[in-house]
């Protein structure tokens, strides 16, 4: 592979060598009977089901909610100087400002 085709910031590692054109063409998909044998095979080692990958939902109650919100420019101005000073962004400020009245 040209070196202007790889990734910048890297080392090559002798272990896991970049791949050609080549590797990529010999390279397929894994079936799901094999993902099956793969499953069975962790629940056989480790006694219990993989973990579930992601990230885990948040509960109902704490899920944030998109709003649209009409803001005057000189308030809209403040939050966002505000924020940048803190180094948070300002929609952020805004909702720990609302969170304090609201408690």
């Amino acid at each position: 592979m040209p070196k202007s085709k790889r990734r910048l910031n890297t080392r090559e590692d002798p272990e896991n060598p970049f791949w050609t054109e080549e590797d990529f063409k010999r390279a397929r998909r894994v079936t799901p009977e094999e993902h099956a044998q793969f499953r069975q095979a962790y629940i056989n080692t480790f006694g219990k089901e993989p973990p579930v990958r992601g990230r885990p939902a948040k509960a109902p109650h704490l899920k944030y909610q998109d709003i649209h919100l009409k803001l005057h420019p000189k308030a809209l101005s403040w939050a966002r100087a505000e924020a940048s000073r803190r180094g948070i962004g300002y929609q952020t400020l805004i909702n720990e400002l609302l969170l304090r009245k609201a408690v």
